[in-house]
């Protein structure tokens, strides 16, 4: 076991899940957390009155649905969703994604329902 700090290691990180829109917590940036989530299809509709929300796409593509027209992530590319903007994500094909907000912003935002899930901590 290496002692002293140790990197995050993105693509160990996200080959320790496989559930889709289901965010792990991987790191913590004063009261933010930097969430890991895999997606595929079409998310919900929702905005965050109270936060900005990063995107950054590690693999594969991601759309995201503004009212005011769409923004497409390539890997490596990112995207901030500025607060109380209403925005749905979207990816075709499995697309492995990393997000900095606060550690408490709820994945649905102001929508709830049944894909609401709290981040869970990955080792």
């Amino acid at each position: 076991m290496p002692e002293g700090p140790v990197p995050v290691n993105l693509a160990d990180k996200f080959s320790q899940f496989g559930e889709l829109w289901s965010p792990k917590t991987v790191a913590g940036l004063n009261d933010y957390a930097v969430k890991l989530v895999k997606v595929k299809g079409e998310f919900v509709w929702h905005s965050h009155e109270e936060t900005d929300e990063l995107f950054l796409v590690v693999t594969g593509r991601l759309t995201i649905q503004l009212r005011d027209g769409d923004v497409v992530l390539g890997p490596g590319e990112l995207f901030v969703v500025p607060r109380g903007v209403e925005h749905c994500p979207l990816a075709e094909e499995e697309t492995a994604v990393l997000l900095l907000e606060p550690a408490a912003t709820v994945n649905t935002g102001d929508a709830g329902g049944p894909m609401t899930k709290q981040a869970e901590p990955l080792g």
